[in-house]
């Protein structure tokens, strides 16, 4: 497949010989351009024109110039130079040799495919200039409407990259916040001070109750403070061994997740872990606090446990923890929520001005955080870290992109 750059093509007048040409000043509006033989854009002077594509069928992208004279073929004595300035200032020039039919440029088109152009070509002692932008995955967004947007920014630059396990668990209560309450001596039940779901204090009066045998009254108190969950007396009852209350510290939480066999040697005690739930967007950086000793006979999974202190966890949530296992500090990585699909490209928008324009990456280790970037950006280079699916909706709303 030939892909042919986008470009505002411009209607060029004859330059003769004249030794320094001017670049003609009419443009075709729009994608209304003239396209040649090999589905390439046609740049026309007098009865001299290049015809310019950029071919990849099977090779990186290259430029290749089909060259005519009065719209018929020519090749030999045609020199021709192609120079790219991008949008940050960099420059790429392509020198040409003949090849077959074409002029072959004798680099690869690095993308993205947007630039301002310089086309020269020299042919029969005359010298011919084209010059035109050819924008591609562009969008000016003025700094306050990008920040009203959400649009954060962030710099490209070395980061640690957390490798994580991800394992799905239920929230439960830490069996060390759960107490069953009963009475020291048999007897009659004479009072009860609080119900299911009041909030106690250690200390606190929970009922009265007459003993059997010495018939005195004695009080039964909260050995901690919680939550009554379970109340199985009331007044009249006679209490033996049985617990009269639950209390249930919900404060103190744990996060509980099955660990199968293929991750057993890479998750371990300690380990930092951050639990998320699976509804909403509450989470917690916590670690792994430990394992229960027996495999289940089933899945022959592990139980890690995970503290979830300061409340706000509830006993049966699913939750989803990831661990982070390994760490590796890499030189250039970008935000893991800064990339975006474009085209067939994993994609981040760096930002030179107000203008945000299309960095297509290739990826090393991808993190929740940080992604390793292993080349399509430059060290240094500022980009949307946060709110890049806004930018990549206004190219795509702009249709600033060109055809390939």
């Amino acid at each position: 497949m030939r892909r042919t750059i986008l470009i505002a093509a411009l209607l060029l007048s004859a330059c003769g010989s004249e030794p320094a040409p001017k670049p003609a000043e009419h443009a075709v509006a729009g994608a209304e351009y003239e396209r040649g033989p090999h589905n390439g854009r046609m740049l026309r002077d007098g009865d001299f024109a290049i015809e310019l594509t950029v071919f990849e069928d099977g090779v990186p992208p290259e430029f290749r110039l089909y060259a005519y004279r009065a719209d018929k073929p020519v090749l030999a004595g045609v020199d021709a130079t192609v120079v790219l300035t991008r949008l940050d200032g960099e420059v790429d020039r392509f020198a040409f040799r003949p090849e077959e039919t074409y002029l072959r440029g004798d680099a690869t088109v690095v993308e993205p495919h947007s630039f301002d152009v310089e086309v020269m070509a020299r042919e029969g002692g005359r010298s011919h200039v084209w010059k035109f932008a050819s924008p591609e995955g562009r969008a000016v967004i003025k700094d306050a409407a990008a920040r009203a947007a959400g649009i954060t920014i962030e710099t490209a630059g070395p980061a640690e990259i957390a490798q994580t396990v991800e394992l799905i668990g239920r929230v439960a209560l830490d069996p060390a916040a759960t107490a069953q309450v009963g009475a020291k001596y048999p007897g009659r039940v004479m009072s009860v001070q609080h119900n299911i779901g009041d909030r106690v204090r250690a200390g606190a009066l929970l009922a009265r109750v007459e003993s059997s045998e010495s018939l005195q009254t004695y009080s039964v108190t909260a050995p901690m403070s919680g939550t009554i969950t379970e109340r199985r007396t009331n007044v009249g009852a006679v209490t033996g061994g049985e617990p009269l209350f639950v209390i249930a510290d919900a404060s103190r939480a744990v996060a509980e997740f099955p660990v199968f066999p293929r991750d057993m040697e890479r998750v371990r005690a300690g380990q930092a872990i951050t639990v998320r739930g699976l509804e909403g967007t509450r989470s917690q950086r916590t670690t792994v606090r430990d394992f229960l000793p027996i495999a289940d006979i089933g899945s022959q999974s592990l139980t890690a446990r995970a503290q979830l202190p300061g409340g706000g966890w509830f006993p049966g949530m699913n939750v989803k923890g990831l661990v982070t296992v390994e760490r590796r500090r890499v030189p250039l990585a970008v935000k893991t929520s800064a990339l975006q699909s474009f085209r067939d490209f994993t994609v981040v928008f760096a930002k030179i001005g107000e203008t945000y324009e299309v960095r297509m990456l290739k990826l090393g280790q991808q993190g929740s955080e940080w992604t390793e970037v292993l080349s399509g950006i430059k060290p240094g280079q500022a980009y949307a870290a946060t709110g890049s699916y806004v930018v990549k909706a206004d190219i795509e709303k702009s249709g600033a992109s060109h055809d390939h």
